[in-house]
């Protein structure tokens, strides 16, 4: 049976459009809290971390963990179970994204008003105009943070839709249409909800929309891409994936240095999935300048590197992460601050001569805010009474420069250690699947 799904653009009248088609089509409304709450449940992992996962911003570690791509992998096994049923849903929000095209049988729409129409809406529900702004800016953030991250596209862009249709709150203006971004412009004007819900019936009423056999097939290619890709993420790789008729092909998006040995990596994993017929493993004509690296960092994988000499910080975190610790540099303590606020990362390596807050400061709103990240204190300017300061305040180890990089990086695991050692004992999982 065919289903709807339908993009949230906050302040216009799709939630309420979207409750009235699930009541006039007898759908099951399957929204993102429902994918997450399923999510979790499976997968045993926190709905604090997949809801961030899906309306938060990309850690600046994921480079080095791929978390987010696991995390949005776990969804899409999720949601591939309703997609495969007989059941016939309206699914709402986000999730719509991680609908692939060539599922026929789901349309899907997108509501969208102007900015200025959707402030009039917000205000004529009983925001003030201030809290409007505040509330649509701090949707479309995540919504196109979600999207780019996809498909490096934003959120309203008409070629993610079937069907797109902009609604009008502010009746001063000229009529809208609703756009059927596969087949021609159908004028839908100055509507009201009923009849913008007329609209979309129309539409999922037409053959283009019903369960065939190569929407069926669709669906199978989905679950298989997923689990081909589930298995490369575990194994550190990410690269493009596109399943059909059970014939996989494996996309790299960065020069390689020996394609033929990558090609037989990929390979050999894409088979492991039950199913999968030919796999074609190509670099893109695009490829980026930048060499391809299968990500096999361990713990520690999140290392905060704090130092205002700016080159040696370069230098050494390339040393490190060829070692396999994967390092994000910040400059002051105030960017330390903000990143151990918002990412927590495991390991933060720590200057203590800095301009503005100094390494002492740093240490001890770190230790308050996050007590589990292990610091390093490296500097070329200490004493010991900076040492046993900073022993005292909770440091892991206090290093002194011109810094060993084999001392360093062997240090950076066994904290890292201890960190994962604490987790365990804990039972409480900081920032990992």
């Amino acid at each position: 049976m065919s289903s709807i799904a339908i993009f949230p653009c906050r302040h216009t009248p799709a939630e309420n459009i979207a409750s009235e088609l699930a009541s006039r089509l007898t759908l099951k409304i399957y929204t993102d809290e429902n994918l997450i709450t399923d999510t979790a449940a499976t997968s045993g992992v926190s709905q604090d971390k997949l809801r961030n996962a899906m309306f938060g911003k990309t850690s600046v570690f994921n480079k080095f963990t791929l978390e987010r791509e696991k995390l949005i992998n776990m969804f899409k096994q999720t949601l591939h179970q309703r997609l495969d049923s007989t059941d016939q849903y309206l699914f709402e929000g986000f999730l719509t994204s991680l609908i692939p095209s060539s599922i026929n049988h789901v349309l899907k729409v997108l509501i969208v008003a102007s900015q200025t129409d959707r402030i009039f809406y917000a205000v004529a529900s009983g925001m003030s105009e201030k809290q409007a702004q505040k509330s649509r800016k701090e949707f479309d953030k995540s919504a196109y943070s979600w999207t780019d991250f996809l498909f490096n596209k934003e959120a309203y862009e008409t070629s993610l839709y079937d069907l797109v249709i902009p609604v009008e709150q502010n009746t001063g203006k000229e009529s809208d249409k609703a756009i059927n971004v596969h087949d021609s412009v159908t004028p839908v004007g100055r509507k009201t909800e009923v009849e913008l819900v007329e609209a979309i019936i129309k539409c999922f009423h037409t053959t283009s929309v019903l369960r065939t056999y190569a929407s069926q097939q669709a669906v199978s290619d989905m679950l298989t891409e997923t689990k081909i890709e589930h298995n490369l993420l575990e194994k550190g790789h990410k690269v493009d994936i596109l399943v059909v008729k059970g014939d996989a092909t494996l996309t790299i998006q960065e020069d390689v240095f020996n394609f033929r040995k990558l090609e037989e990596e990929l390979s050999q994993l894409a088979r492991q999935v039950e199913g999968v017929g030919k796999v074609t493993v190509k670099k893109s004509p695009s490829a980026k300048n930048s060499i391809y690296r299968r990500q096999k960092f361990e713990l520690p994988s999140k290392v905060l590197f704090v130092d205002d000499e700016k080159e040696f910080v370069k230098t050494v975190s390339e040393r490190l992460i060829s070692r396999d610790v994967g390092t994000y540099c910040v400059f002051d303590g105030e960017a330390a601050l903000e990143v151990v606020n918002e990412d927590q990362p495991d390991i933060m390596v720590l200057d203590l001569k800095m301009p503005g807050l100094n390494g002492v400061e740093v240490l001890r709103r770190t230790k308050e805010l996050a007590p589990e990240v292990e610091i390093i204190i490296l500097t070329g300017h200490g004493t010991m009474d900076d040492m046993q300061q900073c022993m005292e305040l909770g440091a892991f180890a206090y290093i002194n420069k011109p810094v060993d990089i084999e001392e360093l990086s062997a240090t950076i695991k066994a904290a890292g250690e201890k960190a994962a050692a604490a987790v365990g004992k804990n039972g409480t999982p900081k920032n990992r699947l």
